[in-house]
């Protein structure tokens, strides 16, 4: 891994902080739980929001995900699928660029098992500078655990709306494709390693988040909105 790659777990462990009784939202046909937490949690740690302020689906379909700040503490968004959906290809449609997110601010699209097998079942793109502002880079695909050489591929995504964010999970590899909305190819990388998780009681989940908890460097609230997820089962 490059030195200025700084990686922290996107579904890191709740320490016992996340409420009962999410609130639901519908997304592309699916029904997602927001999370909420009435402390610090993984990942980050940050706390997490399940206002409308936080996480809503707009009259034309489209999920939006804010990092707000409110009574003085900074709140993350993160929305989790109900069910499993294993072997397929996973695709989210970016419908605001992402390319020029602060560097304090994550945005993760993966799937995630609360059951530590296979390193949590983790698959991950996230869009992110992990706090160095003038890194080479500004996004990376990962199969956990992240530390294993040849677990992570850094690319550059462009400041450009709409793309779509991809990947393929089959039995002995994975594939990630990123593409402008005209299909033309941004970055792509297959894994084809050791630690490719079998399917289990994974979900898929969207997040925006804070490294570390540190708030914004220009101290503003963060928006970042989705038109679509699609899954083709393999």
């Amino acid at each position: 891994m490059a030195a200025s790659l700084i990686f922290v777990a996107t579904g890191a462990a709740e320490a016992g902080a996340v409420t009962a009784g999410p609130r639901i939202v519908a997304f592309s046909g699916f029904s997602w739980a927001v999370k909420a937490s009435t402390g610090a949690v993984g990942p980050g740690p940050n706390i997490f929001s399940d206002s409308p302020e936080s996480v809503w689906v707009d009259a034309a379909g489209q999920l939006h995900l804010r990092i707000t700040s409110r009574d003085g503490q900074w709140r993350a968004a993160e929305v989790i699928l109900d069910h499993s959906l294993g072997y397929g290809t996973y695709r989210f449609t970016l419908a605001s660029p992402a390319g020029r997110l602060d560097p304090s601010v994550v945005l993760g699209l993966f799937t995630w098992s609360d059951d530590p097998a296979y390193n949590h079942r983790e698959i991950d793109i996230e869009l992110a500078r992990w706090g160095d502002a003038t890194g080479p880079t500004n996004a990376q695909y990962a199969v956990q655990p992240y530390d294993h050489v040849g677990n992570v591929r850094t690319f550059v995504q462009p400041d450009t709306a709409p793309t779509t964010q991809e990947f393929t999970w089959a039995p002995h590899r994975v594939s990630f494709r990123s593409a402008t909305a005209e299909g033309t190819t941004i970055a792509g990388w297959t894994y084809r390693g050791a630690d490719v998780p079998r399917v289990g009681d994974e979900r898929t989940r969207m997040n925006l988040w804070l490294d570390g908890g540190a708030p914004p460097t220009d101290g503003t609230e963060v928006e970042v909105v989705l038109s679509a997820f699609s899954f083709t089962a393999r």
